[in-house]
């Protein structure tokens, strides 16, 4: 009797057991159709055994699937992924399949002569069989090439006249050329470089960190380290996972400058039957190089020597819903299954990587000047206690003034503020209630080129009703504080004549408007940028030679234990893109707080001072990368039953030494989309099996249907 252990790609808790038919051959990693319920799904075989008869009255596999079964190592991955974040398989499994949910795409097809005659010829028939000489994708382009009516297209199809032909598919990713145009690299790239070969040569699982100030050349230093993993082995593949999609387009052309062909692409903005065509592709071997989100780590490579993580920090790279998840790390961890090299690189390292660094862990490179004759901005602080904007404006006097000293020479200005639409709040003057997301406590965005209000958390949007929905009063919402959009409105009242452009989600949603707003800053034909962070890395803009921080406190309130952290990083990001050619940069931050340890590290660039201090405090602590944190979040429409699970979980904390439970406390945002919320946070010490602490934590406490629970390891958000 043979029985087959399956994943569903469903959040049920583990592997489910289904009879191998006597004609079936099944192996791990095999695609699988299973009953589950009235319905069949599609399931992976996680390993298949040889078991005596026995009573358990199991269901039959109904069908394998004729797709190329997961690598050994993908699934393995998947496993390794699911244990560590304490939660079903099927939800990284989902991920892993994600690919094969659209069909392929169709073969090209043309439309050519059949070089049958038709049976009348009309002085229109003439021009489109004329026309036709070379073949045409659609009857409208051939229509429109012989100034005719597809009508006339139609006809000469079906009098035989004309056909449609499938064409041989180009082969689908063209291989790389690791010597195509290596880059002129000095002497701190080129020792980079050197040392990253040396390691790719010994095999093996290892990581890599590349620091490097802003500017110094990074990406060209792992742009070689892919040539000599593509050298070292015919076969070898390669993973490159950038945080934001509008990165994506600009890393693309870089490869496609260097190795002569584009990689593949991977994210959420490439359509489905592309998708479906790069993950076969990458499962045959023969997509070389991936260029990708958070999401390419689940793709099923057959032999990963390499993976890269761009700008490593950043922590877009942590999923924060459905399968809960930090990219970074588990980039990390596929490293080591597949016995590949990770190399990660960052401008602003994280603290973790900083750590795992400093243990010895990673191989330390460092890159502590600009690339060529490029010169590190100059950093001034501005005390809006000082010097306040003037009333109902958000830029203060003296970047105004560097505003318009850098229009004047003809020079491009960035003005960041990470906060998107016209407005982060509404509020009706009348009765002072705050406009907010039903059933949620999250404030609603002005959005003025939509005229709506918008729920980032929950997508919720309505139009700005031109009356209080709470008291009735006519025109008394009013908007309290700056988004882009009023920045960009009060650039323009400022100066007229300059050419100004917002790059937030809201204004380039997909790779092809960011590149094509990249390319239009990079060419000089926009004066002043107004940005969140969507810009605020990965850019090289010739012409940009200010930066000016709108709102620097933004990123330091809240209780996140990485406030500082990422405030420094973002706007050290954000402040390096000025000055990054000949000409020499400068950024003015805005700041109520200019004595802030972050402030001041900024102001004088330096790094490693806030770092030490830092980790300082963290170490005190026993936070990460000291200690270790995992989350839970609990939510219910029904208030008595989130109690009840809360307490009963309370009372249910193991006592583990070198641990603590804190909690239960209600959430910063106790309601969203109609459910209350409350959280614990657990603190381990290193040395703590904290993933089998919260494992048997909660299989002590029943939960109800009524009450999600959400595990989050290595919390980021703690909203």
């Amino acid at each position: 009797m043979r029985i087959a252990e399956v994943i569903i790609p469903l959040p049920v808790p583990e592997p489910f057991d289904y009879l191998v038919p006597e004609e079936m051959v099944l192996a791990p990693g095999d695609h699988v159709l299973v009953p589950l319920g009235p319905r069949r799904v599609w399931g992976l075989v996680r390993d298949v055994r040889e078991t005596p008869a026995t009573n358990r009255n199991l269901k039959a596999v109904a069908e394998r699937i004729a797709v190329t079964p997961l690598p050994a190592n993908t699934l393995a991955f998947v496993e390794w992924a699911s244990r560590w974040q304490i939660a079903p398989p099927g939800d990284p499994m989902a991920i892993a399949l994600r690919g094969l949910r659209s069909e392929p795409p169709r073969p090209p097809k043309r439309l050519v002569l059949t070089g049958e005659p038709p049976s009348k010829l009309t002085a229109a028939r003439e021009r489109v069989l004329e026309a036709a000489q070379a073949g045409s994708p659609t009857a409208v382009a051939l229509a429109e090439a012989a100034g005719v009516s597809t009508g006339v297209v139609k006809a000469l199809i079906d009098d035989g006249a004309l056909t449609w032909v499938e064409l041989p598919e180009d082969q689908a990713f063209a291989e790389p050329d690791p010597d195509h145009a290596p880059a002129a690299l000095n002497p701190s790239q080129a020792a980079a470089a050197d040392v990253l070969g040396q390691m790719i040569r010994q095999g093996g699982f290892q990581a890599a960190l590349i620091d490097g100030v802003t500017g110094s050349g990074k990406t060209e230093v792992y742009l070689e380290a892919v040539a000599h993993a593509l050298r070292a082995d015919p076969d070898a593949q390669i993973l490159v996972l950038l945080p934001e999609i509008a990165l994506t387009q600009a890393v693309i052309a870089r490869f496609a400058q260097r190795f002569g062909v584009e990689p593949a692409e991977w994210h959420s903005g490439v359509s489905g039957p592309k998708r479906r065509r790069v993950w076969d592709a990458v499962v045959a071997g023969d997509a070389r190089i991936v260029v990708g989100a958070r999401s390419a780590l689940f793709l099923p490579f057959r032999k990963l020597a390499l993976i890269v993580v761009d700008e490593e920090h950043d922590s877009s790279f942590k999923q924060e819903d459905g399968f809960i998840y930090q990219g970074r790390d588990l980039a990390v961890a596929r490293a080591n299954i597949e016995k590949a090299m990770v190399v990660l690189a960052s401008a602003t390292p994280s603290l973790e990587s900083l750590w795992n660094a400093e243990q010895g862990r990673y191989r330390w490179l460092r890159l502590s000047a600009r690339h060529g004759a490029a010169q590190m901005p100059e950093i001034g602080l501005i005390d809006l206690r000082e010097t306040p904007p003037e009333h109902g404006r958000w830029l203060s006097p003296p970047l105004v003034e560097a505003l318009a000293d850098t229009y004047a020479r003809g020079e491009q200005s960035l003005l960041f503020l990470n906060r998107r639409g016209y407005a982060p709040l509404v509020i009706c003057k009348a009765c002072g209630q705050r406009m907010t997301a039903p059933d949620t406590d999250s404030w609603l965005v002005e959005h003025r080129y939509t005229n709506r209000l918008v729920c980032h958390l929950t997508g919720f949007s309505m139009r700005k009703p031109d009356k209080c929905p709470h008291c009735g009063a006519k025109d008394s919402l009013t908007s309290i504080g700056p988004g882009v959009e009023r920045i960009e409105d009060e650039v323009k009242s400022l100066f007229p004549e300059a050419r100004v452009a917002v790059f937030s989600s809201d204004t380039v949603p997909d790779g092809q408007s960011a590149r094509e707003l990249v390319e239009r800053m990079a060419g000089h034909e926009i004066d002043v940028m107004v940005a969140t962070q969507a810009a605020a890395k990965g850019h090289n803009f010739p012409m940009l030679t200010l930066v000016g921080v709108v709102d620097a406190d933004l990123g330091l309130k809240g209780g996140d234990l990485r406030a500082g952290e990422r405030t420094f990083q973002l706007l050290a990001q954000a402040t390096g893109r000025a000055g990054r050619h000949e000409r020499p940069g400068r950024a003015l931050i805005q700041t109520w707080q200019p004595e802030h340890p972050v402030m001041q590290a900024l102001k004088a660039q330096d790094r490693d001072a806030f770092v030490e201090a830092e980790s300082a405090e963290r170490e005190a602590a026993r936070l990460p990368p000291f200690g270790r944190l995992v989350a839970l979040v609990l939510s219910s429409p029904d208030p008595s039953a989130l109690e009840a699970v809360a307490r009963n979980l309370a009372a249910a904390v193991p006592n583990a030494e070198g641990a603590e439970v804190y909690g239960p406390a209600d959430a910063p945002l106790a309601l969203i989309r109609g459910r209350r919320r409350k959280r614990f946070l657990v603190r381990a010490d290193r040395g703590v099996d904290i993933q089998g602490l919260v494992s048997t934590w909660l299989s002590r406490v029943k939960v109800p249907a009524s009450v999600r629970v959400v595990v989050d390891v290595d919390p980021y958000s703690f909203l």
